[in-house]
This record gives C-alpha cells, sequence and structure tokens, in this order.
C-alpha cells in the first residue's frame, strides 16, 4: 500500500472519529438546558467593566441590554476608552442621555499598562469601580435583562470564584460576519460544550467574568494579566488555582460578529485560534478531530474518491448538519446548511496555520505571542 492511500485511510478515519464527536457534542448540546431564573435573595452591588475600542456594528444595541437590567441591587456600569477621539466614546454618552437613571462611568485612560490592550484597559478603568462584585464583558456582548441576577446568583456559593459564559453569534455585517457568526455557534459553542461535559475543558471567556474583589486581588488584580494573550482563560485559571471553582451558568449570551473583510475576519480567527493554543497546546491539537468534513474530504482526495471514502464524507455531513440541527433548535441561531462545509473548510485552514508561527493582529497591532503566551510589540 502507498504511503498516499496510508494516508487517504488515516484522514478517513480520523474524520469518522470527527463524525462520532459531532454526534457526540449534539447529545451534549441537547441536554444544556436553560435554568429556572435566580432565587436567591441577595443581591449585592455590582460593577460591571465594558472596555471599548471603536464603534463596532451593532456596538449600541449591545450596549444598551446592560443598560436595561432587572438586577435588584445596585448597579454600576462602567466603560473604557484609551483614546479621548475613540467612536465608542459618542456612543456611551448617548446611551447615558437615555438612561439617565443608571450609574454610568466612562473612564478615559490615554496611559499603555502592558501588552494587552484590552486589560490595559480594564486597568485604567478599575479604578472607577466602586463595588466588590465585578462583572467583564467585552463590548460585543448582547444579554437579557435577567443576566445579573443568574449572574450574581452562580457566584454566591463560597467555593466560586468566577463565573464565565458561553456565547452564541449574530452576524452584523454582511457575508463576512455570517462566517464568523458560524464559526462560532457550529465550531466553537460544541466544542465547549462538549469539552466541558467531557471534563476536557476548563474555559473562562471574555463574554462575561463576574469576580469577587477579593478573588482578584488574591490573584494579582487586572496588572498580573497585563501582558499575556489569553488574559481570560490564564484569570479561569489563576482562579482555580486558589481552590475556587468557575462556573458556568446553563444559558448563552450572544456576541455580535462585526468583521466587514476577509482580512479582519482571518486576523479575527487566526488570533482565537493561537490563543486556545497557547492556553491549552495538547487540547487545541487534539481538536483536529473535530473538523470531520475536511478529514473525510482530504481523504476521498488521497484515495481517489472510492465509494468508502464517499460515504465517509457523506456521513461526516450529516452528523455535522445534526448538530447544526441541535444547535440552532437549542440556541435559536441560524445559518445556511449549504454553507457549513465551506465555513468546515475554512475553520481547518485557519486551525492548521494556528499550529505554527507566533504572531497575532490586535486593534490593527501586530504582536508576537511567546511560547508562554507572553505578548510583545
Amino acid at each position: 500500500m502507498s504511503l498516499i492511500a496510508i494516508l487517504g485511510y488515516a484522514f478517513t478515519l480520523l474524520g469518522l472519529a470527527g463524525a462520532g464527536y459531532a454526534l457526540l457534542a449534539a447529545y451534549f448540546v441537547g441536554r444544556f438546558k436553560r435554568g429556572a431564573g435566580a432565587t436567591d435573595a441577595s443581591f449585592p452591588p455590582v460593577t460591571v467593566l465594558k472596555p471599548l475600542h471603536g464603534a463596532e456594528p451593532g456596538l449600541a444595541e449591545a450596549l444598551e441590554t446592560f443598560f436595561a437590567q432587572h438586577y435588584r441591587g445596585a448597579l454600576q456600569l462602567v466603560f473604557g476608552v484609551q483614546d479621548k477621539s475613540d467612536a465608542a466614546r459618542p456612543v456611551v454618552e448617548g446611551l447615558r442621555a437615555r438612561h439617565p437613571d443608571v450609574d454610568v462611568v466612562l473612564v478615559v485612560e490615554e496611559r499603555r499598562h502592558g501588552s494587552n490592550p484590552k486589560v490595559s484597559n480594564l486597568i485604567g478603568m478599575s479604578v472607577a469601580a466602586r463595588h466588590d462584585v465585578l462583572v467583564l464583558s467585552d463590548s460585543d456582548i448582547a444579554v437579557e435583562p435577567d443576566y445579573l441576577d443568574r449572574i450574581v446568583t452562580a457566584l454566591a456559593p463560597e467555593d466560586v470564584g468566577a463565573v464565565t459564559c458561553v456565547y452564541t453569534a449574530s452576524p452584523m455585517a454582511g457575508f463576512t460576519s455570517r462566517l464568523t457568526a458560524m464559526g462560532v455557534n457550529y465550531q466553537f459553542l460544541p466544542n465547549v460544550i462538549a469539552g466541558v461535559k467531557l471534563g476536557l475543558a476548563t474555559p473562562c471567556f471574555g463574554s462575561t467574568i463576574a469576580i469577587k474583589r477579593a478573588v482578584l486581588n488574591a490573584i494579582g488584580g487586572f496588572a498580573a494579566f497585563a501582558d499575556v494573550l489569553a488574559d481570560d482563560y490564564e484569570i479561569g485559571r489563576a482562579v482555580r488555582a486558589q481552590g475556587l471553582r468557575v462556573v458556568i451558568p446553563d444559558f448563552a449570551v450572544r456576541h455580535a460578529c462585526g468583521e466587514a473583510t476577509l482580512a479582519q475576519w482571518f486576523h479575527h480567527e487566526l488570533r482565537w485560534m493561537r490563543t486556545i493554543r497557547t492556553a491549552d497546546p495538547a487540547g487545541h491539537w487534539g481538536s483536529i478531530v473535530t473538523h470531520a468534513i475536511p478529514l473525510t474530504l482530504v481523504g476521498a482526495i488521497l484515495l481517489g474518491f472510492p465509494v468508502l471514502s464517499l460515504t465517509a464524507l457523506a456521513g461526516a455531513a450529516v452528523a455535522r448538519g445534526l448538530l447544526k440541527w441541535q444547535i440552532d433548535r437549542r440556541f435559536a441561531t441560524g445559518g445556511p446548511l449549504w454553507l457549513l462545509p465551506l465555513r468546515d473548510v475554512l475553520s481547518f485552514g485557519v486551525f492548521l496555520m494556528s499550529l505554527f508561527g507566533g504572531s497575532v493582529v490586535w486593534q490593527d497591532e501586530r504582536m508576537h505571542v511567546d511560547g508562554d503566551g507572553a505578548l510583545t510589540g
């Protein structure tokens, strides 16, 4: 048997394993149910920290969901920009004018506190935070009115150090942002749910990190993460190192995808993939099995498209289609079925590129990522 044939069968078998994984992930997604509303009687004062950079598509709509919270305790919203001319600033000012009863602070901090731009922003913002329960949330995240009730309730037990949330995605800027949204919904989201259920993943996401101030101080504050790429993951790991749990409630928040060009899409996805690689190298390499359609397609090409390999490719497509259906059913997401194979092939291409090299583009800056996840300009 030739080397090409051996490789063809290897890719086919790996792809079939990926099809089985997709079916298993669909099962776990079906069991990810939205629970009952918050019942805890204690709702301590909360400060929400929202670092901003530019007026991305859908920014006003996403931010307004935090102004519209039905939280039963005191709430402070702190927004931060690193340039007084940042286009996000008038968006916040407009929302503050529409919601005069909400406690809002806008921090403009132009000094740089480390290589990570988001953490640098958070360091500048943190001086304005008045409350001892802090909720960090990326700028492009939208939430339901009971979000804070649920988050704070999940954070209440003494053995819980932080709360994070999975997220779905919605396209905001045409075809390219639809590609991004489908990657989040049909690759990232089921992988997270399955990884957590199987005990293979210990995530912490910028979509939400709720943390008590005492815990944040114990792990070194935001300054401890000022020069790392995977700041969200590292915060979660530091919390777990204190002997505390990081909880993921059984609901998803919404991420707005604003990538308007293929270059923006590529830079974002490559940074995302290399972030995962630096946080969990073994898990990242192992995630090759999640690319069922591309793997069986490569196998079919190498084998010359015999019936066996075409059957495997069809099986992988069916399994991925079933997973998509389950995600759409559970999370009210959507995307054309015909685009899923192309999206999967693109994901596989970015995955392969992420295995090698050490640079990322973030907020229009190209940075180098060291082997330990440190960022340098």
